[in-house]
């Protein structure tokens, strides 16, 4: 099974790394037989290659059964036409990534603003407010006046059911309740619609169905975090409030998330690429680290392969214990440990025989 890292910019480099000392000591330990490769992506490519995404990478992206994409710092990208591509919205519209789930969880020792929190977020990944993702061609978001800006968004029912059914599928697997994130009342065709999409789809499981405006739910995750299992909703929504659950757990630093479609997944933290810590071996991997778990256990389902889904549980297992002691950590949550020396302790853990 073949695994490719594109480093990506800032603190890329450094927690990709530290992800990959942890799936070699995976693939090793449990047999995966990874072939795992790094490929040009980011800044440095550009420099390289005149592209963020050259098309080499593109090539191995497409031919790779699962991906390891670091962050981007694309507020300083030149515009596309000049190799200034973002990484993320290329591979996630180009390779059909439609869900995006981000998990947030507080975490035996952790400090956190809330006392539990055990959710999971399903974001529609592919169109909504998102305007470069939402045509297929030009953008949704256009000037007719130089006093002017508009912005289409765009609801499907195809996009809806996928997303949907994709929440259920866990759902169902989890505490069996459903919540849809939406704000129906002001942007009643396209948030009713997909309200209503979603509503149909789990009318399908057993799922105990409820639904909330976004803003409502915002509060909610700050007073009754406890209550929610399963959420869906819409492309911006979702960015925003897996933020704010991430923060509630711990910080953005713990924040995993894959993008899974059909055929193709890829691990990628929620945080951005932070290029103040950028080069000082400080940057918490967690995230990254976590999102790498989250992608082995897509594999192993997909693929029917039961030892990915053992190494992912014992990954989550060895973060679990890492984060626990603050002698452990990175100095984000109060510790002395280095990126690198963070990874490692975590990658000769895995590597232990002790399960």
């Amino acid at each position: 099974m073949k695994i490719i890292c594109l480093d990506g910019d800032g603190i890329g480099p450094e927690i990709v790394s530290a992800t990959r000392k942890i799936i070699n000591a995976a693939s090793h330990r449990f047999n995966l037989g990874l072939e795992i490769e790094t490929a040009d992506s980011g800044l440095a490519s550009l420099d390289k290659n005149g592209s963020t995404i050259p098309d080499s990478t593109w090539k191995k992206a497409v031919e790779a059964d699962g991906i390891i994409l670091g962050p981007a710092d694309t507020a300083i990208y030149p515009d596309p036409a000049d190799g200034g591509i973002n990484p993320s919205a290329k591979l996630r519209g180009d390779l059909d990534l439609y869900a995006n789930i981000r998990p947030s969880k507080t975490r035996p020792g952790v400090p956190a603003a809330v006392k539990e929190m055990d959710l999971v977020i399903f974001r529609e990944n592919t169109e909504g407010f998102y305007a470069v993702r939402n045509m297929h061609k030009g953008s949704g978001e256009f000037m007719p006046s130089e006093d002017m800006a508009i912005s289409i968004r765009r609801i499907t029912r195809e996009c809806s059911e996928r997303i949907a059914r994709q929440a259920c599928e866990l759902a169902i697997k989890r505490r069996g309740r459903l919540s849809i994130v939406h704000k129906s009342n002001v942007l009643t065709m396209s948030d009713g619609f997909f309200v209503e999409v979603c509503r149909e789809v789990a009318s399908d499981y057993k799922v105990e169905i409820e639904d909330y405006f976004v803003d409502a739910m915002a509060a909610l995750l700050v007073r009754k975090p406890s209550h929610f299992d399963v959420i869906v909703t819409t492309n911006l929504f979702g960015d925003i409030l897996s933020d704010l659950a991430a923060e509630l757990t711990g910080g953005l630093g713990l924040g995993p998330s894959v993008n899974a479609g059909q055929r193709h997944a890829m691990a990628q933290a929620a945080h951005g690429a932070a290029p103040d810590i950028a080069g000082k071996n400080i940057a918490n991997p967690t995230a990254m680290i976590l999102s790498a778990a989250m992608l082995f256990e897509t594999l192993g389902i997909r693929q029917n392969r039961p030892e990915f889904l053992e190494a992912s549980t014992r990954i989550d297992k060895v973060v679990n214990e890492q984060l626990s002691n603050i002698d452990t950590r990175t100095p984000d949550l109060g510790g002395p440990l280095s990126t690198d020396a963070f990874g490692e302790q975590i990658a000769e853990k895995i590597r232990s025989t002790d399960r």
